[in-house]
């Protein structure tokens, strides 16, 4: 492919993505698949330069662009070379003309910068979106950080992560024969920070209200070298089932899997009312705290979808309030910054809650910023993915 003929396709792939984005459709790198396997003949120099392209254009529009033409010019007006590309050439985009609408850049729209946590400084917006590195957490049922420090030398400690190994952004240690082993998982500093921070151990009887996957509910089998009881809910079928498997991969044997029907929650869960010493309630979210990953997130939130994510997150940390013991823990997060789905969604469960308390102390030193009642981690001051936790102690 040509240059021009990449950055046509890169136009029509942001098209698709900032349609779906409006819509609630798939994400980004779904259709950036499904884009590429409609075009075969596209080299694999050619996939990862259109790559490029589409997300450097995410990560410099601030919402969703009109048209994948706008998005592209936006980022042309400061590049003379991709500027050069808009030649009319066959496959390329059509020359620019002038006073052609551009897509607004930014971080984000300013509405959605004023939900932000008071904690988030004006000058946080670069960490916020650039590239994530890699990070890996060591599974103690079969390994620890120096296995991880002699399999990949290129790395760094993870501060205040005992198990964590950081890698460069994109690098392929997923297809490494040590990850088929179970030897480490791959998960950002943050969601290793609040595995921890659950404060689980050996003996205890344990529930993942939100497992999804099972990535945090295999750090807390970690954490507990597979001596604790661990319930791993959730609502999605296809995702609660990946955990079967990671986990034969990981050597934990002592995970429940249970699915849960919307609604009937309670019922489903009536042998676990308050018998868990620990809960996690790592709540659906805007995911805010992902942007690094996932920048067109910043696209896809409105009002609406974030009214219904707070709804959601406060049935759950009222829901898994009832499943736990007297004196247990229970442990809330969201990979959020926004101050509604965080601190304040903390205040309103205490405000219903009497008795109910805030732990603290429970982060590594230096880790994550007193936010309310709770604590939040950003890119910028702590190197992982934005989160919010807070860990609330149920009355004896």
């Amino acid at each position: 492919m040509t240059p021009a003929a990449r950055l046509q396709t890169a136009i029509e792939i942001l098209d698709a993505i900032a349609a779906s984005a409006r819509d609630g459709g798939p994400p980004a790198d779904a259709l950036f698949a499904e884009a590429m396997r409609a075009r075969r003949y596209a080299g694999s120099k050619d996939r990862r330069a259109i790559r490029a392209l589409v997300y450097d254009a995410i990560r410099a529009v601030r919402s969703a662009p009109p048209s994948g033409r706008a998005a592209m010019l936006a980022l042309a007006d400061s590049d003379p070379d991709l500027a050069a590309l808009f030649d009319g050439s066959p496959y390329g985009p059509a020359p620019i003309a002038d006073g052609e609408p551009r897509a607004e850049t930014g971080l984000a729209a300013p509405a959605l910068i004023d939900l932000f946590d008071p904690l988030v400084g004006a000058g946080e917006g670069g960490a916020m979106l650039e590239r994530a590195a890699l990070d890996l957490r060591a599974n103690r049922l079969k390994a620890g950080r120096d296995e991880l420090a002699k399999l990949f030398p290129e790395g760094e400690l993870i501060a205040g992560a005992p198990d964590g190994w950081r890698l460069p952004p994109e690098t392929a240690a997923a297809q490494h024969p040590a990850y088929g082993e179970g030897l480490f998982e791959v998960q950002d500093a943050a969601s290793q920070y609040a595995a921890a921070a659950l404060d689980a151990a050996a003996g205890m009887r344990i529930v993942d209200l939100c497992a999804g996957g099972g990535g945090k509910t295999l750090a807390i089998a970690s954490c507990t070298g597979d001596a604790a009881d661990i319930l791993a809910c959730d609502t999605n079928r296809a995702r609660l089932r990946q955990l079967a498997p990671r986990a034969e991969r990981a050597g934990a044997t002592r995970i429940e899997t249970r699915l849960l029907d919307p609604g009937k929650e309670v019922d489903v869960l009536a042998d676990w009312r308050g018998r868990a010493d620990r809960v996690f309630v790592d709540a659906p979210c805007s995911g805010s705290g992902t942007w690094r990953r996932s920048p067109e997130l910043r696209w896809r939130l409105t009002p609406s979808r974030l009214d219904r994510h707070l709804a959601d997150q406060a049935k759950l940390i009222a829901l898994g309030a009832e499943l736990v013991a007297p004196g247990g823990k229970l442990l809330y997060a969201v990979c959020s910054i926004i101050a509604r789905e965080g601190r304040a969604q903390v205040d309103e469960f205490l405000d219903r809650h009497p008795g109910w308390t805030a732990d603290g102390g429970y982060l590594p030193a230096g880790i994550g910023r007193a936010a309310g009642r709770g604590f939040l981690l950003t890119p910028a001051h702590d190197r992982c993915d934005g989160f919010f936790l807070a860990r609330l102690t149920a009355p004896c």
